[in-house]
């Protein structure tokens, strides 16, 4: 059984993985192109930096490593996409193995759904996706906050969807809100070149993006674990 969930959550992420790989590179990573000519060096400048939601680059033009555009690029982001998405579908799996019920298709968008507002919409609120050349907190205080919202975000919607009382209802309807209480860190000042309108569309497509991931990667997740239980 433990070979069937592994081999179910394996193909969703890499069909999940390849899905998000080709609609990134269709409309996000555009953007991020357009992003990048807002951040160039002026002549003569060496080093330059910038900031998103998941990475801190600081890189020296003689020394530190950066893919190379084409296949190159293309190929990293699709194989950490298939990567991530079989995380992820193995969470999902472990999730819907552990409730013991019969696992499908629908249950695994409804798991699907809950996992794009865990780990994407919910933090989004607080920190929405960033583009090169946007000014942004510390590295450090962006990670810890948005691993607390995941954590506080996943927690919350298992009391309000699993809990056999109203209590512990309102109590996971709380957890939702600490984080955004506590409040995400932002630069005291905001500056940068990237122009309002390219940041909201980006915040807007990424969002959809990781929206259609995680509703297919959890569709796939249900539907290949309920055809592997049906053959034990």
């Amino acid at each position: 059984m433990i070979g069937r969930i592994l081999l179910a959550a394996v193909a969703a992420g890499l069909i999940a993985g390849a899905f998000v790989s080709g609609a990134q590179m269709l409309k996000v990573v555009p953007l991020i192109y357009a992003a990048e000519a807002y951040e160039a060096p002026a002549p003569g400048a060496e080093t330059h930096s910038h900031d998103n939601a998941t990475a801190d680059h600081s890189h020296d033009h003689g020394a530190a490593y950066m893919p190379d555009d084409g296949f190159e690029r293309i190929g990293l982001t699709a194989l950490t996409n298939i990567v991530l998405g079989a995380g992820f579908a193995l969470l999902i799996a472990a999730g819907m193995t552990l409730r013991g019920r019969a696992t499908n298709w629908r249950l695994g968008l409804i798991w699907g759904a809950a996992g794009f507002l865990s780990f994407s919409f919910l933090p989004a609120l607080g920190l929405p996706p960033e583009l090169p050349g946007m000014a942004a907190a510390d590295l450090t205080g962006r990670q810890l906050w948005w691993v607390m919202t995941v954590a506080a975000s996943a927690g919350g919607l298992a009391l309000i969807a699993f809990s056999p009382n109203w209590p512990l209802r309102f109590l996971g309807a709380a957890m939702l809100s600490i984080p955004h209480l506590v409040g995400a860190p932002h630069p005291h000042e905001f500056s940068g070149g990237v122009p309002a309108e390219l940041a909201a569309q980006f915040v807007a497509t990424s969002l959809v993006t990781a929206g259609l991931f995680w509703l297919l990667l959890g569709a796939l997740t249900g539907h290949f674990i309920g055809r592997g239980l049906q053959q034990d």
